[in-house]
């Protein structure tokens, strides 16, 4: 099956509540093997495969009848069809025809569409004429889950908590004319970021032993909320090289980064990633990720704390060269990163993708979390867990792995 009809199955299966035209991709209806093996795709939080080439294309450019996201790169599709379904608290069929299981993204039947064309118009007005173009509303800011925003308060209102010094608001006896005494907590030092970095570097093995590793291997498996469960392979070989191998009883899909370049194999063929597909895939797999940190940023500082689970954590603000935004958690107490949460910045929003780590363990003298949990607004499958039964450091990683494979022939008509 062509590569159009499998963007079209995904798209169909993991834009729950889309409210945005997206042109019609001509899929026929999906066969069962087919629908189950999408399921491996929501579980990893894949986007759609793109189109081939240097250069990614726009979403006009893929799709037909777009008519407001003009210029939106056509790898964020997805994304942002999770983001609408997140934010309205709705499923495809509210703004898109589907009869019998055929879906027709391009017909303008439903009066839902062209209200939706209307909002993403009032949205992208907002950012471009208040915030410089920056996307500081979106779809959530109002709706919250809800097809129609609350914009009226609910009554009764939560009573206000007493004022310090009692009800009048007094200073709890102070003489008059006293001089104000100072806070008998003062507000500590801001611990610097380098500070944390160094320390969580230092609690999973120091760097003398992350600059040992030259390769790594990895065997586990990936359970999305969906109910799909899949085993999972990973090589990664420099700071540049990583393959992975997802396989479930409907089929297998492979994916690799080879330098500059990636691609991905599944039951419908073979295809080369390009644009934010391979953009996102190089970052997820490289070797050193959650290794070296620092590397990965312009810009660290502390912004505080909060929780994770039952775990104190410091909280890191992080920015890339490309403006790209991230917050670490680490545990107040050992130093070890506890969570990741990453900003994807879209024309009509910013979405976030959390990423949990627990479980660590000592493999050759650097810890690794041996469970990883990610969250995000893909309401076919919000939580994927992934569970390692086998990390391996430095093992001999056939080079051949990384080179994509030949298109298979066209079979005989």
């Amino acid at each position: 099956m062509k590569l159009t009809v499998l963007r079209s199955i995904i798209v169909a299966l993991t834009c729950a509540g889309a409210i945005i035209v997206i042109g019609s991709l001509r899929a026929p209806q999906a066969s069962t093997e087919q629908k189950n093996f999408e399921a491996l795709y929501e579980a990893i939080g894949m986007p759609a495969p793109p189109q081939t080439g240097a250069t990614e294309k726009t979403v006009e450019q893929v799709e037909k009848n777009i008519k407001v996201l003009n210029g939106m790169p056509a790898s964020q599709i997805v994304p942002v069809m999770n983001y609408f379904a997140a934010s309205m608290g709705r499923r495809c069929n509210y703004c898109h025809v589907n009869t019998n299981g055929q879906w027709d993204y391009a017909a303008d039947t439903k009066p839902e569409k062209n209200t939706a064309r209307e909002m993403i118009k009032l949205v992208l007005d907002v950012n471009k004429n208040s915030f410089k173009g920056e996307p500081q509303v979106g779809c959530y800011t109002c709706h919250r889950g809800r097809n129609n925003p609350q914009s009226v308060p609910t009554l009764p209102l939560a009573l206000p908590s007493p004022p310090p010094g009692g009800p009048g608001g007094g200073g709890g006896g102070q003489a008059p004319g006293a001089q104000p005494q100072g806070s008998p907590s003062p507000r500590p030092t801001p611990i610097p970021a380098d500070d944390i970095i160094n320390k969580y570097v230092t609690a999973i093995g120091g760097q003398a032993a992350i600059d040992k590793i030259k390769s790594r291997s990895m065997k586990g498996t990936i359970a999305g909320a969906n109910g799909q469960t899949m085993s999972y392979e990973s090589n990664q070989s420099g700071p540049d090289k990583a393959y992975e191998m997802f396989k479930t009883g409907q089929g297998t899909m492979e994916r690799a980064i080879n330098g500059a370049t990636g691609w991905e194999k599944n039951p419908q063929g073979v295809h080369e990633l390009t644009g934010g597909q391979f953009t996102q895939v190089k970052q997820q797999s490289a070797l050193f990720r959650n290794l070296k940190l620092k590397e990965q940023y312009t810009r660290l500082r502390v912004a505080g704390r909060d929780k994770v689970g039952d775990r104190d954590a410091i909280v890191v603000l992080a920015a890339t060269a490309d403006s790209q935004q991230e917050r670490l958690y680490f545990d107040a107490e050992n130093g070890l990163l506890l969570r990741r949460v990453a900003f994807l910045r879209t024309m009509v929003g910013v979405i976030p993708t959390q990423t949990d780590f627990s479980d660590y363990r000592d493999v050759d003298g650097v810890k690794f979390p041996f469970t990883i949990v990610t969250s995000s607004i893909n309401v076919g499958s919000p939580i994927s867990t992934t569970k390692f039964d086998e990390i391996k450091l430095n093992p001999a990683v056939d080079d051949s792995k990384f080179k994509m494979p030949a298109a298979a022939a066209p079979a005989n008509p």
